[in-house]
């Protein structure tokens, strides 16, 4: 039987890359016990009000269609939160909502490239990001992010590999893995390329709200400059401890909106009512459990750094923001990979290797802040004592 090309394109981009965490799994099912520090799993509830409205919901029946772009309610809380986050008006007509920042991406990459096109994206990258943009029928230009420059993508990067064939600049900030949160400066930089070459912006903010103290969050949003070309994608997922709800929007030029409407309204047509009357009197405020994570996640980074940084040649980059840390374990001489899954069948401690981000981690692991402190200092011990065997 014949398939479609794109299923060649994704071959090996979906649970490939997630071998190490795959593998811990199943040892802990024989029985093993396993840390594991491999996912972006929040290490607290939802706030009880999310839960609250949720329910209420259900129980008044908002359980029917709803329609394209999304429940008039959370269209509204939307234009609000974006109008005085950026300091200039929103409307309703700016938003789509659909389930979850994995599917906006999706959406927006379908709505703004194809095949022949390039979009250009930092490298390493989330582990989705290639699939979803090959999904699109374009191809994947990575950009290097530098440690030297903590991991934010810089300008002359990205002009060096703009091409007649370039559509879309993919930003991330915060910035999964690495942490690195944009600057303003950057994000004039890169948009002066973007304005420069006609590039549409594509920026996934969904780690906003979990920045760390001394940090501050920018959006190439906020830039009127930038508005006829910036589209912003970002959910409740990691803000509010909600990854299951699969409650998402992007943010952009109305013009983009009604264009993208069909396209959104081909592959879901609306999203669960229940869960917008939620997530709209969740957005109406700060999130009253990002600031706990945050400052529970910049306190681990630190004691991994403690515990890890300089043992047998390893080196801790500390984020800035977001649910991990980054592990150097170049010296090791083995890659990222053959480090995780020695690491695992030895120590039982179970981590990202760098290569499923992108060349650019390649010789790294991805370290999961949200485990317990003792369990994370447990899992820093194995790996200290690993490493200095391996040396």
């Amino acid at each position: 039987m014949k398939y479609a090309a794109v299923l060649d394109d994704l071959a090996g981009l979906g649970g490939a890359k997630w071998r190490v965490h795959l593998r811990a799994r199943a040892l802990k099912a024989e029985g093993r016990q396993v840390l594991e520090l491999t996912i972006g799993e929040p290490d607290t509830p939802p706030p009880a009000d999310l839960m609250r409205v949720a329910q209420a919901a259900l129980a008044a029946g908002r359980t029917g269609y709803s329609n394209g772009r999304g429940e008039p309610g959370l269209l509204d809380a939307l234009a609000t939160r974006y109008s005085t986050r950026c300091g200039r008006p929103f409307g309703t007509d700016q938003f789509l909502c659909l389930p979850g920042t994995q599917t906006v991406l999706y959406l927006v990459l379908r709505a703004l490239a194809a095949s022949g096109d390039e979009v250009l994206v930092g490298d390493p990258m989330y582990a989705t990001y290639e699939g979803v943009i090959r999904a699109s029928g374009a191809s994947m230009v990575p950009v290097p992010l530098r440690a030297e420059h903590g991991f934010r993508m810089q300008a002359a990067d990205v002009a060096a590999r703009i091409t007649p064939r370039s559509r879309v600049l993919f930003l991330n900030t915060p910035h999964n893995p690495t942490g690195a949160v944009l600057r303003p400066e950057d994000i004039a930089a890169l948009g002066e390329v973007a304005r420069a070459h006609d590039l549409w912006v594509l920026s996934d903010e969904v780690y906003e709200e979990l920045v760390f103290d001394g940090t501050t969050f920018h959006s190439p949003l906020s830039d009127p400059d930038l508005a006829g070309r910036v589209i912003a994608a970002s959910s409740i997922s990691k803000s509010h401890a909600a990854p299951g709800f699969r409650s998402g929007w992007c943010a952009g030029p109305a013009e983009f909106i009604a264009r993208a409407l069909p396209l959104a309204e081909t592959m879901l047509f609306g999203n669960q009512p229940f869960l917008a009357d939620a997530t709209a009197d969740a957005i109406v405020s700060p999130s009253p459990v990002a600031r706990g994570m945050a400052a529970r996640y910049a306190a681990r980074a630190a004691r991994l750094a403690g515990a890890l940084d300089g043992v047998a040649g390893l080196r801790v980059h500390r984020p800035d923001a977001g649910m991990f840390a980054l592990l150097d374990v170049r010296a090791s001489g083995l890659s990222g990979e053959a480090f995780a899954l020695a690491l695992l069948e030895a120590e039982g401690v179970a981590c990202m290797p760098g290569e499923s981000f992108g060349n650019g981690l390649a010789g790294w692991l991805r370290i999961s802040l949200t485990q317990p402190d003792a369990v994370l200092e447990e899992a820093a011990a194995r790996i200290a004592r690993f490493a200095q065997a391996a040396g």
